[in-house]
C-alpha cells in the first residue's frame, strides 16, 4: 500500500470525501484574481511519556484532524482552517480564504493528478508497534542505570515521544500527494551534586522510524551515559574566561549555530522582503573559501527529512553557500514565484492550522580536510565549544548570541579544563568568513532539534564537521 492511499484511507474515506469534493472546494476557492491554492489535509497523533525520580509523571495521547485552505493572489494570501473534516466544513473554508480577491482573471484548477515520491522513512504508526508497559520499562530501565553508575546523581528526568502525521495536499496546478511521517525521541537529563554544587547534563535521540529501531540494542543506555559525562563535567568547570578568541566548534550538535546565524537567513521570505543580511547577494562571497552549507531533506530516516514537503514538492538537497559564494535560497512555492525561482521542496507547517513558510530540513555544512587536532594544536589561547544550549539571532544584522552548555579551554594546543558560562556573540556572515580550518570528521546531530519561527515549530535536523573560527567574541565571567 503506498503512501498516497494511505493518505486517501485515513482523511478522505472517513470523511465521506473523494476526488469529486476536492473538486467542489477548488471551484468555491479559485476564479478572478487568485493565482494559486491548495488544500492540506492532516490527521495527527501524538503521546508523550515522562519519568522524573523513578516515577512516571506523564503520559498523555492526543489525536488532531483538520483542513488548511490557502488561496494566493500576488503577494496577498487568504488562509482558513477547519477541524471537521466533511464537505460542508471544507466549502466553507475555501469561501472564507476566497474572500482575499474579488477582481481580475479567472482561474480554474487543474484535474488532479497522484505524484510520488521516494520515500525516506516507513509508513508507519510508532504507538501502536510497541505495549505501554513496554515504553515505561524503558524509562525504568534508562533511570535505574544512571542512578547506579554515580552516586552523585540527585536527578534523573526521562521521556519519550512519538507520533505520526498523515497529510494528503491537492493544489490547483493539479499536484496531488500524500505522506505518513512516524517521528520518535527520547530524551535524558540528569542533575548531580558534589560539596553542595548541582550540574546538568542531557542527551537525546530520535528520527522517522518507529520504537523498535529507537530502543534497539543499547542506544538508550549509551544517550543516558553521555548525559551524566556532561553532568559530571560540569562539576569541575570553572568560570569561562571574556573577550576575543579563536574558537573550536565541535562536529554535529554545534552546526545549531550554524542554523541560526546562517540558515533562517537563507530563507525565502526573509530575502524577497529585503529583511535579510544574504537578501541580493547571489554570486557574492559570504563565507570563506572552502564553506559549502546544504539544506537537505532527502536523508532517510532523518528528523528533519521529508519525502514531500507541505505543500508537496519532494524534497531535495539544496546547495545554499559553495565555497564560499551564495548561491541560492530555500523556497517554498509562493516566495519562490514572486521571486522568479524555483521551489526547493521547503514549504513547511506546524500543522493544518498555520500558514506555509520557508523553512529548514536538515541544514549542514559539508566537509573539509583537516585534522580537528590540528585545530586544537593551532590555537594557543582560545575556546573549545562541544555542545550548545539555546541562542537568538536578528535576520536583519546577522548578529547572534548563543550559549555553550559543554567547552572547554584550549591553552598551548591543548584542551584543558572545563568551563562554564559561556556564550559566543557575533555575526554569522562575519563569523563564517572566519572560518580558518574545516575538519573532515562531518557529522549530524542525534535527532532531537526544534525549529522555532513566526509562532510555529517544527522538527529540524543539524550538523557541521569541527571548525576552527579565528575569532569570536565570548561572553564569559572571568576577564
Amino acid at each position: 500500500m503506498n503512501t498516497l492511499t494511505l493518505a486517501e484511507s485515513a482523511l478522505l474515506a472517513p470523511a465521506g470525501l473523494d476526488l469529486h469534493a476536492l473538486d467542489g472546494a477548488f471551484a468555491r476557492l479559485l476564479g478572478p484574481g487568485i493565482d494559486f491554492g491548495d488544500l492540506y489535509f492532516q490527521h495527527a497523533r501524538r503521546e508523550a511519556w515522562s519519568m522524573e525520580d523513578g516515577i512516571v509523571k506523564d503520559g498523555s495521547h492526543s489525536i488532531e484532524q483538520g483542513v488548511g485552505v490557502r488561496a494566493i493572489s500576488g503577494e496577498k494570501t487568504g488562509f482558513a482552517y477547519s477541524d471537521e473534516l466533511d464537505a460542508p466544513a471544507l466549502i466553507a473554508a475555501a469561501q472564507s480564504a476566497r474572500a482575499i480577491a474579488r477582481d481580475g482573471r479567472a482561474q480554474g484548477a487543474h484535474a488532479l493528478q497522484s505524484r510520488s515520491a521516494r520515500a525516506l522513512y516507513p509508513a508507519l504508526d510508532p504507538i501502536d508497534a510497541l505495549d505501554n508497559l513496554v515504553k515505561v520499562a524503558a524509562l525504568r530501565r534508562v533511570d535505574a542505570l544512571v542512578r547506579a553508575l554515580d552516586p552523585r546523581v540527585r536527578q534523573v528526568m526521562v521521556s519519550l515521544t512519538g507520533g505520526v502525521d498523515t497529510v494528503l495536499v491537492a493544489r490547483s496546478d493539479g499536484v496531488l500527494a500524500g505522506d505518513v511521517r512516524p517521528l520518535v525521541r527520547m530524551n535524558v537529563q540528569v542533575i548531580v551534586e558534589q560539596n553542595g554544587r548541582r550540574e546538568s547534563g542531557f542527551s537525546g535521540f530520535g528520527g522517522r522510524y518507529g520504537y523498535a529501531e529507537l530502543l534497539a540494542g543499547d542506544k538508550p543506555e549509551t544517550f543516558a551515559r553521555e548525559a551524566l559525562r556532561q553532568a559530571l563535567v560540569n562539576l569541575d568547570a570553572i568560570d569561562a574566561p571574556a573577550g576575543a578568541m579563536p574558537v573550536v566548534l565541535g562536529h554535529g550538535w554545534p552546526g545549531v549555530l550554524l542554523h541560526e546565524a546562517v540558515g533562517h537567513g537563507l530563507e525565502g521570505d526573509f530575502n524577497r522582503k529585503g529583511t535579510s543580511t544574504y537578501a541580493g547577494r547571489i554570486g557574492q562571497r559570504v563565507a570563506a573559501a572552502g564553506v559549502t552549507i546544504v539544506d537537505d531533506g532527502t536523508l532517510d530516516g532523518r528528523r528533519g527529512s521529508l519525502s514531500i514537503d507541505d505543500e508537496g514538492t519532494p524534497s531535495q538537497c539544496t546547495t545554499l553557500i559553495e565555497d564560499g559564494v551564495l548561491v541560492g535560497y530555500m523556497q517554498d512555492t509562493h516566495n519562490a514565484r514572486l521571486m522568479g525561482m524555483a521551489p526547493t521542496g521547503n514549504g513547511r507547517r506546524e500543522s493544518f492550522a498555520h500558514l506555509v513558510l520557508p523553512r529548514m530540513t536538515n541544514t549542514y555544512m559539508r566537509a573539509g580536510s583537516h585534522d580537528p587536532d590540528d585545530m586544537i594544536r593551532s590555537v594557543k589561547k582560545g575556546l573549545y565549544a562541544v555542545n550548545f544550549g539555546g541562542g537568538q539571532v536578528d535576520i536583519t544584522s546577522g548578529k547572534y548570541v548563543f550559549s555553550t552548555t559543554e567547552a572547554y579551554l584550549i591553552e598551548d594546543g591543548r584542551i584543558t579544563v572545563p568551563v562554564k558560562g559561556a556564550t559566543l556573540i557575533g555575526n554569522g556572515p562575519e563569523t563564517m568568513q572566519k572560518v580558518a580550518m574545516i575538519g573532515a570528521d562531518l557529522a549530524l546531530d542525534d535527532g532531537v532539534g526544534i525549529c522555532g519561527k513566526d509562532g510555529q515549530s517544527v522538527p529540524v535536523g543539524v550538523g557541521q564537521p569541527s571548525l576552527l573560527i579565528s575569532e569570536i567574541t565570548v561572553g564569559g565571567t572571568k576577564a
